[in-house]
């Protein structure tokens, strides 16, 4: 297990440094200047000096060796577009309130998913399989996005019911949970329907329900066990992408996360928050796989992460 680990963290590494560089080389690739925003008329001399002061002036092959060196001294640089903010103060203000949406978003789905992967696995009515079917169907190829517009439209500004502007009560979290959730409690179901289904046709559990052990015991004990590790593989990177936040609907609902300030960097031609914002995601996409792996391991020893 040690062994793995450190493996999959020496990999884990060169991946987040092969990212960096692809990301430094896409943002120095594109059009335009960070400093001439909005179509806005900008003296030469102050353009320069600006270059001057972020390190722009400086070859691109010099930029990088420079960014890669702070990089390893955890200095992610300082943002153009916030007058020189330090990315990691911006990361460090934002993230709290990614992080907690990100956080009941992802209890909600997997609570849900479960559940209605459980149900649509084990009911003897085919209605209520039917009616879980279509909706997993519909929340895999429905973005949240329209969801969150369609929400909007109804609870908000039709019958009034919900704010649709930041996070300031409990009635705010209802729309972005509900938009970034529906679409992985589908998957949830979905997986967690198909696995269980193949899980109770095992001999172990007509062994089990032979000793005359309880229908609800034999799931829970026996079942859900084996049937949850697909949906703990697709947890980890599900949970790193719920607490970096959603672009497009912390735009939706206004809400000051790091979704939002990933979506104002790549508008603003903003390099260094945005690869910094970048190298986060990445980080923890790779962290959060990792951890279910190990996770999956623990739940079923036959599993082997030792090589």
């Amino acid at each position: 297990m040690f062994k793995y680990i450190v493996k999959r963290i020496l990999i884990g590494f060169l991946t987040l440094m092969v990212l960096a560089t692809v990301v430094f080389v896409g943002m120095k690739a594109m059009p335009g200047s960070p400093f001439s925003r909005d179509n806005k008329a900008i003296p030469a001399a102050t353009i320069e000096a600006l270059n001057k002061k972020y390190g722009l002036d400086k070859p691109i092959s010099e930029q990088f060796i420079i960014y890669m060196s702070n990089l390893f001294h955890g200095d992610l640089g300082d943002s153009i577009s916030k007058k020189g903010q330090p990315v990691t103060e911006i990361i460090a203000s934002r993230m709290p309130v990614t992080a907690k949406l990100g956080l009941i978003a992802f209890a909600f789905s997997i609570i849900v998913g479960i559940t209605f992967g459980i149900v649509s696995a084990l009911t003897k009515h085919r209605w209520v399989n039917s009616a879980i079917t279509v909706m997993a169907t519909i929340g895999v190829s429905f973005p949240g996005f329209l969801l969150a517009m369609l929400m909007m439209v109804i609870f908000s500004v039709k019958l009034g019911w919900l704010p649709v502007v930041g996070l300031e009560t409990a009635q705010s979290y209802i729309m972005p949970v509900l938009a970034l959730s529906f679409s992985p409690i589908s998957s949830i179901t979905r997986l967690t329907r198909s696995s269980l289904r193949d899980v109770m046709s095992s001999d172990y559990i007509t062994l089990a329900r032979s000793k005359g052990t309880k229908e609800i015991w034999v799931v829970i004990k026996h079942g859900l066990k084996n049937a949850l590790l697909p949906v703990i593989t697709y947890s980890g990177p599900m949970f790193a992408g719920m607490i970096t936040g959603s672009l497009v609907i912390e735009t939706l609902f206004s809400i000051p996360g790091i979704g939002r300030e990933f979506t104002n960097s790549i508008q603003n031609r903003d390099y260094t928050l945005c690869m910094g914002l970048t190298l986060l995601f990445g980080a923890l996409v790779i962290i959060m796989t990792l951890v279910s792996d190990i996770v999956a391991a623990i739940v079923d020893p036959r599993i082997k992460v030792d090589k």
